[in-house]
């Protein structure tokens, strides 16, 4: 099992950036897929990014593809989230979840990312 704790959040005027972090508990991070997904107000659970176990794999939801960059440093059992040119429609709360078979099995339990225009 994994625990997983999400920070980096904060309130960012449009246009700017933010890098959120998970860090992870647990001797088998590195082997498991780790995912970001967010939710707005009102909204269900949206799946943003996704990395595999050593990083050579990534995938992204195409409202954030060429603005967000997920990477993953395994000595430090953390995954970041690099989000640039940041909109309103970006406001949410930003999980981070553990992939150790096809499911994302262990989610966080979130950061607030409020960008103001």
């Amino acid at each position: 099992q994994v625990q997983l704790v999400e920070s980096g959040g904060g309130l960012v005027q449009a246009g700017g950036s933010l890098r959120l972090s998970c860090a992870a508990s647990g001797r088998t991070f590195s082997s498991y897929g780790m995912g970001w997904f967010r939710q707005a107000p009102g909204k269900d659970r949206k799946f943003i990014a996704s990395i595999s176990w050593n990083g050579g794999s990534t995938i992204y939801a195409d409202s954030v593809k060429g603005r967000f960059t997920i990477s993953r440093d395994n000595a430090k059992n953390t995954v970041y989230l690099q989000m640039n040119s940041l909109n309103s429609e970006d406001t949410a709360v930003y999980y981070c979840a553990a992939r150790p078979t096809v499911k994302f099995e262990y989610w966080g339990q979130g950061t607030q990312v409020t960008v103001s225009s």
